[in-house]
């Protein structure tokens, strides 16, 4: 079933120790505004590798485990609602985003009676940035699915947006039996880079983040999720990427970030889509050209990358099961662009 909807339109339809990390109020605010926890004040200091100074919108524990030589902590939120309705929506993060930017959803999802957990995935957010680490999608569901044991979550709704939808779709693939439904926002990967985009080391990956800028940031933002546009919102939620390029961690950051990029760039998950088994919604701001490596290549190549309008019937196609949801006139984050339309449509699917 593919449903296309304009902006305003509405849709019917392993020892492991817990420690608490911090914590901003619990209480869910149905009215709050997006990204309410506003970073508006907070210097690049703030923004350390671990985020020590940013405020998260509830409370953050931290999943301690040992993995590949090395003790880890995964950052997370695990926010249960006022009257639970049985079950459980996993959150996950894109590459240029963290657990907070989940906020407003999270709060229709505690309204909603839905426990609500949200992890940071190692090397993002407030988790931690291992230098020496074999980043894979495998190794980040895996990670989950122990975090998951841990605060005894059974089975989940997996959610994932841009780069948490190839790890939610791994995770899926991974641990069917975990997974109640899937559901994709804007996910990367759904075209193999490979075929066409030249390889980047890991130290050319690197290279490139030392000479971000801010106003990089906001540029390449602007142009690959908002059609050239830019509002209030957009900034907000372009803080994190924006300070870190100028953080006193700046160096690890840059290299971590190098790491995860050779993940996605080498690990497509869309050769797998027609093994995926539960109910699947795919909802897909149509304006989207997000692709990587676009840059590397030819005008002529360059214009059949990042083609969601293309990419969400190809991948609903693959999907045995699958629901596609199209946003016309909408980029790569509906939840800031199109909230109402993007949320109806989760929560119709949850509830079906």
């Amino acid at each position: 079933m593919t449903l296309k909807i304009a902006r305003s339109a509405t849709l019917a339809l392993v020892a492991a120790s817990t420690i608490v990390l911090g914590a901003c109020s619990a209480t869910p605010k149905p009215d709050q505004p997006e990204l309410a926890s506003s970073s508006a004040s907070l210097t690049p200091e703030a923004y350390d590798a671990r985020l020590s100074g940013v405020p998260y919108p509830f409370p953050v524990k931290a999943y301690r485990f040992q993995a590949q030589q090395q003790t880890l902590e995964m950052a997370y939120m695990d926010i249960q609602p006022e009257h639970p309705n049985g079950h459980a929506v996993l959150l996950m993060h894109g590459k240029n985003f963290s657990g907070n930017s989940w906020e407003r959803t999270a709060n229709d999802l505690l309204n909603e009676g839905y426990r609500v957990i949200i992890p940071d995935q190692i090397g993002f957010g407030k988790s931690s940035k291992p230098e020496h680490y074999q980043f894979s999608f495998a190794a980040l569901a895996t990670n989950t699915r122990d975090l998951l044991d841990e605060i005894g979550a059974d089975t989940v709704t997996v959610v994932g947006h841009s780069m948490g939808g190839m790890l939610a779709s791994r995770f899926t693939l991974m641990f069917p039996e975990r997974a109640e439904k899937l559901i994709l926002v804007n996910p990367i990967g759904l075209e193999d880079w490979q075929q066409v985009v030249p390889y980047l080391t890991i130290d050319q990956w690197y290279a490139n983040e030392l000479k971000k800028t801010p106003e990089g940031v906001r540029n390449y933002m602007r142009e690959s999720y908002y059609d050239g546009n830019w509002a209030p919102e957009y900034e907000e939620l372009a803080k994190l990427q924006m300070n870190w390029t100028q953080s006193p961690d700046k160096q690890r950051l840059a290299w971590v970030s190098a790491l995860t990029y050779d993940m996605i760039f080498t690990q497509p998950v869309i050769h797998d889509f027609p093994r995926i088994e539960v109910p699947t919604l795919l909802i897909i701001g149509i304006r989207d050209r997000t692709a990587l490596g676009k840059n590397l290549v030819s005008s002529e190549v360059r214009a059949t990358l990042g083609r969601y309008e293309k990419l969400g019937k190809n991948a609903q196609s693959l999907i045995p099961n699958a629901q596609l949801v199209e946003l016309q006139g909408i980029g790569h984050i509906p939840q800031v662009e199109d909230y109402g339309t993007y949320i109806d449509a989760m929560t119709h699917f949850l509830a079906d």
